[in-house]
Formats: C-alpha cells, structure tokens, sequence
C-alpha cells in the first residue's frame, strides 16, 4: 500500500511523484550477475537518497529559492540596464575625442552611430578630417560641428540637424542631405558630387558655398543650382574621390 502524504505537503502538481524503490531484498533478486552487486548496491542507496530528499519540504524551499534568485537576477538587469547605456555612451565619447583632429576613423563611425541610435546629441562635436564613408547619421543634431575636410562619401545625413556646421573642404561625394537643415552651413571648397539634396531646408542661408563641386546633384531644390553658381559654386565634378580623408587647406 502506498504512503499518503501528510495534509501539509501537497505534491508538486508540475512534477509527476517519484515512485517509492524497492526493498534490497527484492532489488538483489533482480540482479543476475553476482559481480554487479557492489556496483548496483550504490545505485539502489542513491535511489532511496533521491526518494527520500524529493519528499522533504526543505529540498522544495531550495527550489523555489532558485527560481527566485533568476527573477531577481532578472529584475536587477534591467534596473541596471540605464547605468550600462550611460557607460557605453561615455565609451564612445572617448573614442571620439580621443580622435580628435586626426585622420582615419579610429572606431569613431561606431561610436558615432551608436550615440545617434540612442538619440544622444553630437553638437559642437570635432570631426574635421575624419574618416566617415557610409556612415549612418540620420537625424543626427549636428549643430556647430566641425566636418571640415571629413571624408563623408556615401554619408547618410538625411533630416539631420547641420546648422553652423562646417564642411569646409569635406568630401560629400554620394552623400544624402535629404531634408537636412543646412542653415548657415559652410561647404566653401566641399566636393558635394553626386549628393542627394531632396527636400534641403534652408538651403538659401548657407553662409559659403565659395568653389564647392556641385556637379551631377542629384533631386537639388528648384533655384539651388542658379544660387549656388551665384554664390561661387562650379558645376564641375570634384577630384576628392581617393580612400584618404582630405586635409584642410
């Protein structure tokens, strides 16, 4: 006959209950070989170990004690997950200023991306003769930043905040300032062949557009070629297409 179990230890309902083992007597005679006996004898312990701690209150304490330190653990991640994006946004300002002023890209394509994915701001930020083919910088706040001499081929600056900035002698050869606020911009000597200019906001405030390469502008606003051509602008090609960021003059 089986055990019932006490009115105060219900059964587990997730875990089917383990069976109770046999006797040794009845064990033994199940075994046929008399060179197994030692060894089997540990498992048939091992098994009346197992069936008795599986009926014991405390082993169920530490069980649910476990699945409550994963909740836990859980819990404190994501309360802590404010602190980890603080840390790898200070990773990335160190990556960028610690590149500052000089060529290649120095990881700064990444760190900038990253900061602008979590919609941190880059004003004022020092990018001149930097590296930055492709990178992605959509919306980006750009205000006041120095671009000059940047290397930006291929640059998604789409809708991004460019007012003051300057992008002297930058190279924007295949770029997108679709709907990019380029007021009181500065492109004096900038390459922008081949750049998309749809939707360009405020395109008739830029501060200098003195031997810019405007040539083969690609969705320009109507009037931005005749104004850039009045402001000093040539519709010729640029020749800043090599893999080296250009230099200020």
């Amino acid at each position: 006959m089986s055990e019932t179990p006490p009115a105060h230890h219900k059964p587990r309902e997730y875990a089917a209950p383990r069976q109770r083992p046999p006797d040794w007597r009845e064990f033994r005679a199940a075994i046929r070989s008399c060179w197994l006996v030692p060894f089997l004898y540990f498992d048939w312990l091992s098994q009346w170990a197992v069936y008795v701690m599986s009926r014991m209150s405390l082993f169920d304490l530490l069980e649910y004690c476990g699945s409550l330190s994963i909740l836990i653990a859980v819990i404190f991640y994501f309360l802590d997950a404010p602190q980890r994006t603080k840390m790898r946004h200070y990773q990335a300002w160190q990556v960028i200023n610690s590149a500052q002023g000089k060529g290649g890209s120095g990881g700064r394509i990444e760190a900038l991306q990253e900061l602008n994915e979590d919609h941190v701001s880059l004003l004022g930020v020092d990018l001149s003769d930097a590296f930055l083919q492709g990178v992605k910088l959509s919306r980006a706040n750009l205000n006041r930043s120095d671009l000059s001499g940047a290397d930006l081929r291929n640059a998604d600056l789409s809708k991004a905040k460019l007012e003051l900035a300057n992008f002297r002698s930058a190279n924007l050869i295949d770029a997108s300032l679709a709907e990019a606020n380029v007021s009181h911009a500065n492109f004096k000597d900038a390459d922008l062949t081949r750049a998309d200019l749809q939707g360009l906001k405020n395109w008739q405030e830029i501060d200098s557009m003195q031997d810019a390469s405007i040539g083969g502008v690609r969705n320009a606003p109507p009037g931005f070629i005749q104004w850039d051509k009045q402001h000093g602008a040539t519709e010729e090609e640029g020749e800043k297409s090599g893999s080296t960021p250009t230099t200020k003059p």
